[in-house]
């Protein structure tokens, strides 16, 4: 993102197997980050029913963002990598490198402000939940995505400000070194491949900064947040266990309601079990590029080109992940891909409803809330069907209204 982009893989380059077998990789993970990020763009644009969710809005965002990341940053990258070499001079090697700085971390903050919205939308009441993410402040926060990282990519990059002071600081510190004095230049060209390269370096000052500003105040967040909401939801999970054993009926035939609290204490562990994941994989695909950034102008800027440009696409890997991790996993967006895949195939749209469903209400037990929902029989009597804790959360009530 913020570094080397590409730098001298080997004095003699790749062979020819190599390139393939680089090539073959680079491009699954482009189409892959294409793909995925187009279907869920398309899924929601089609399905009025994800329209009406509002973590939807940060998700569509999210799409577009890694969609360009995928379209204007990794293509220019995977040619570099696989030729051994810049073409596309010293001016487009600034606009790619800012595009690079600005849609990255805006794909990281579109993370944060999802655990952001999921933790206001399942930790929070109702009311809230409804006060805090409002229309307005949802806009805010997506065009926050968008804007603050301008201030990290081509103002500074453009500027010239990312490697201010590498020499004379170098100049200072090691006179004696002549030959390392010019760092920029050394692996701006490679002497033994005749090459030129489109390098980033960075000072220490903007290295932090932008380390700060691009990861790790968003990491801490989205820590804080999906721990809350692991909390909430192992909570969840044990009130329906407590209520499941208190309304068991003595001769120990299973009922509606403790079927359907049964099928929702397994969702809840599975969200549980979900948001490790969703953590897992951000901190595997950016944690390591974001602390070698902050490390590297401290140790005099040693670290292998070859380690920056693993790293760097393992960042990048993460734009194609966003899609199955925060779309793919979820039932409504599943059903929605394979009604645009199967061409509108009429066995995936949502089932009816056989039974009229009336209105749901709600009631308190020990100090917790329940949703009751009945269906209209047509015999004319009603049935409860389910008794469950309210989790705040409006893809989980939306039944309801």
């Amino acid at each position: 993102m913020d570094e080397l982009d590409a730098n001298v893989s080997s004095k003699e380059g790749f062979g020819s197997v190599e390139k393939v077998v680089l090539l073959t990789f680079l491009s699954a993970v482009i189409l892959m980050a294409i793909l995925g990020n187009l279907l869920v763009m398309v899924a929601v644009c089609r399905d009025r029913q994800l329209r009406k969710i509002k973590t939807n809005y940060f998700i569509v965002s999210l799409a577009f963002v890694d969609l360009l990341v995928s379209v204007l940053v990794m293509p220019f990258g995977a040619i570099e990598l696989v030729q051994d070499i810049w073409i596309y001079g010293e001016m487009f090697c600034l606009v790619r490198t800012s595009l690079d700085v600005l849609l990255t971390t805006a794909s990281i903050f579109h993370l944060c402000c999802i655990s952001l919205d999921r933790y206001y939308a399942i930790c929070c009441q109702p009311l809230v939940y409804r006060n805090k993410m409002t229309p307005l402040r949802i806009a805010l926060m997506l065009g926050g995505c968008w804007i603050i990282p301008m201030f990290i990519s081509f103002l500074p990059i453009m500027q010239g400000w990312n490697n201010i002071g590498i020499i004379d600081l170098e100049r200072i510190s090691k006179p004696r070194l002549g030959q390392d004095l010019h760092v920029i230049e050394k692996r701006k060209f490679n002497q033994n491949s005749n090459s030129t390269y489109c390098i980033f370096m960075v000072n220490k000052p903007y290295a932090i900064t932008c380390s700060v500003v691009a990861f790790y105040i968003p990491f801490l967040l989205m820590v804080l947040a999906y721990y809350r909401i692991y909390v909430t939801a192992k909570e969840h999970a044990h009130q329906i266990q407590m209520l499941q054993r208190a309304g068991a009926p003595s001769e120990g035939r299973p009922q509606p309601a403790d079927q359907h609290s049964t099928h929702r204490m397994r969702t809840e562990t599975k969200a549980a079990k979900t948001l490790c994941i969703i953590m897992g994989c951000f901190c595997l695909c950016w944690a390591p590029f974001f602390v070698t950034n902050i490390v590297d102008p401290f140790i005099d800027y040693t670290v292998p080109g070859q380690v920056w440009t693993a790293f760097l696409w393992l960042g990048y890997i993460n734009s194609g992940l966003n899609p199955f991790l925060y779309a793919f996993l979820n039932k409504s967006f599943r059903r929605a891909f394979l009604i645009i895949l199967c061409c509108d195939d009429e066995r995936y749209r949502r089932p009816s409803i056989l039974g009229q469903t009336v209105p749901c209400s709600t009631t308190t037990i020990n100090g917790s809330t329940h949703v009751l929902r009945y269906t209209v029989l047509h015999s004319g009597h009603h049935q409860e069907l389910e008794k469950l804790p309210i989790h705040n959360d409006p893809e989980s009530l939306e039944s309801c209204f």
